[in-house]
């Protein structure tokens, strides 16, 4: 939870702890609708990345939608984001995952440019939408 809640705050989005608890729990207690990857040790970890799965006819199957990847301010820049976002499409692709979708916001170069770097492409044909219920 505090490594979430400090995630919202860096991206500017307003701290809500029952709709994150309510989010995050599932996912912790199994759910099969994604997964929750601790990055470090589990009682003092130093981040974390989030993976939602869903079925996409375009990529032939399951697909997945990282959701949130965070890396505590004091330890980035040491290539733990780069090492998580080579190994984890490999681990999930063997799991039978087709495709791996993110979204990065237009104004955060160093994040497109990782992204990159590291084969995600933009599709610049598409928006995401939201509809909130």
């Amino acid at each position: 939870m505090p490594l979430c809640t400090a995630f919202q705050i860096e991206e500017g989005l307003p701290p809500d702890p029952d709709t994150l608890r309510a989010a995050l729990v599932p996912l912790l207690e199994g759910s099969p609708h994604g997964a929750v990857y601790i990055v470090g040790p589990v009682r003092a970890p130093i981040g974390y990345a989030v993976v939602c799965f869903g079925w996409s006819l375009e990529f032939g199957g399951l697909d997945g939608f990282l959701d949130e990847i965070y890396i505590r301010p004091g330890v980035r820049g040491r290539g733990i984001g780069s090492e998580i976002l080579n190994s984890l499409p490999k681990a999930l692709a063997g799991a039978g995952l087709k495709a791996l979708h993110l979204e990065v916001r237009r104004d955060n170069e160093k994040a497109r440019a990782l992204y990159a770097k590291l084969h995600f492409e933009p599709r610049e044909q598409y928006m995401l939408m939201t509809r909130r219920f």
